[in-house]
């Protein structure tokens, strides 16, 4: 870490400069001899980064940023705070610490958190910035967490782990027992060492996969934020249940849609004919497949067991997008193609054999405006665009 970054010159130019083109800025090279382009670059991408990612680091004087793919692969600040409030008290270690923003935001509800990063130019950076913003209850040291695990004699309330999911040829993986460190094969070691565990997968994984990788799985939270799923935590228990609670959180602008169920008693699905109005689950509930619960709680009806799509006479609170359906009109390319002619309409497809792409080349309809096309099946079979728009 070069200290020279935080002289004010240097966190002057940074502040002023970070908001133009990186190529600019590497083409005029750096102004301070003390400090390489290189560094100089990291910072500027770092920061434009944080502006929209980690608003607490960007507000705060005499932060360091850390290369572009540590940044890609920390949390953000909306889903560490809510990561946060799942651990209560004690004390906690965060084997994978990365960057540090889970270890921050963890130490505003535990007593004490042990911030563990092997990569000790990362952890030197971490540390400095826990320094930055107050962070007087983080303990950060360069070492490998499972390691220091092994050999430590020491107990948590909590432990943390967020394994990496990339592979050692640069893909990525989507098993627990592929990432690192491998958390099913060091299963015993850690819950000798902490009565709770909280571990961060990979989006997609399967859930049924990540139950039968762990074991002791007490709750499943599945985060989405605007629509788009960001985190699984699993939290393993040693007083946990056989009852595993599944919560939904998506998080938007307006609101937070939060839906929870337990993923072992789902009720059987009903299925119907479109009624009045349609319903989309949010990408969080398509993530846990608690679709008969969600029916069963919102008084629905799918249209299909393969169509995620909900349905009912009376408009109700969904959480998800609602609709009015306006016509039902059979899938007759033909007849389609005449209703259709030089519309503008958004479409969303479910259960059904043509891609969107292909649906718009087909019968000419541009993106946009207010119409709303479902091209779906029925639990008839029956092929059908549902022409809705947004309630």
């Amino acid at each position: 870490m070069n200290r020279n970054l935080l002289h004010k010159e240097v966190q002057e130019f940074l502040e002023s400069h970070y908001k133009e083109e990186t190529s600019k800025m590497a083409f005029q090279g750096s102004p301070f001899p003390e400090v390489s382009t290189q560094e100089l670059l990291v910072q500027l991408s770092g920061k434009k980064r944080a502006e929209k990612k980690l608003p607490t680091w960007f507000s705060h004087q005499g932060i360091l940023y850390p290369p572009n793919i540590n940044l890609e692969q920390t949390s953000s600040e909306v889903t560490a705070v809510y990561k946060a409030g799942l651990v209560s008290r004690g004390s906690m270690a965060d084997l994978t610490g990365g960057f540090g923003i889970d270890s921050f935001y963890f130490s505003k509800h535990v007593d004490q958190v042990y911030h563990f990063e092997i990569n000790r130019e990362l952890q030197e950076i971490a540390a400095h910035n826990f320094g930055i913003l107050g962070a007087k209850n983080v303990i950060s040291k360069p070492e490998d967490g499972m390691e220091f695990l092994k050999f430590t004699s020491e107990s948590f309330d909590w432990l943390y782990l967020d394994p990496s999911r990339r592979s050692d040829h640069g893909g990525r993986v989507f098993f627990l027992s592929d990432c690192l460190p491998n958390v099913p094969e060091n299963l015993e070691l850690l819950q000798k060492k902490a009565e709770n565990i909280l571990i961060k997968t990979s989006p997609l994984l399967d859930l049924q996969a990540g139950l039968r990788e762990l074991d002791k799985v007490s709750e499943i939270h599945i985060i989405a934020v605007d629509n788009d799923v960001k985190e699984l935590l699993w939290i393993l228990s040693k007083n946990s249940s056989e009852a595993v609670k599944v919560k939904t959180v998506n998080f938007q602008k307006q609101e937070k849609q939060v839906f929870e169920s337990f993923i072992d008693h789902q009720p059987a699905e009903e299925y119907t004919a479109p009624q009045k109005f349609l319903y989309e689950p949010n990408a969080a509930i398509m993530k846990s497949g608690m679709f008969g619960a969600l029916g069963r709680d919102f008084r629905l009806e799918k249209l299909h067991p393969n169509t995620q799509l909900f349905t009912s006479n009376e408009l109700r609170e969904f959480p998800g997008r609602r609709f009015e359906i306006i016509k039902v009109l059979p899938f007759r390319k033909k007849e389609l193609k005449r209703n259709f002619k030089s519309a503008k309409a958004n479409i969303t497809t479910r259960n059904f054999p043509e891609s969107v792409q292909n649906l718009r080349k087909i019968f000419g309809i541009k993106e946009g405006g207010s119409d709303f096309l479902f091209f779906t099946t029925l639990n008839t079979e029956e092929k059908v665009v549902l022409l809705c728009q947004k309630r």
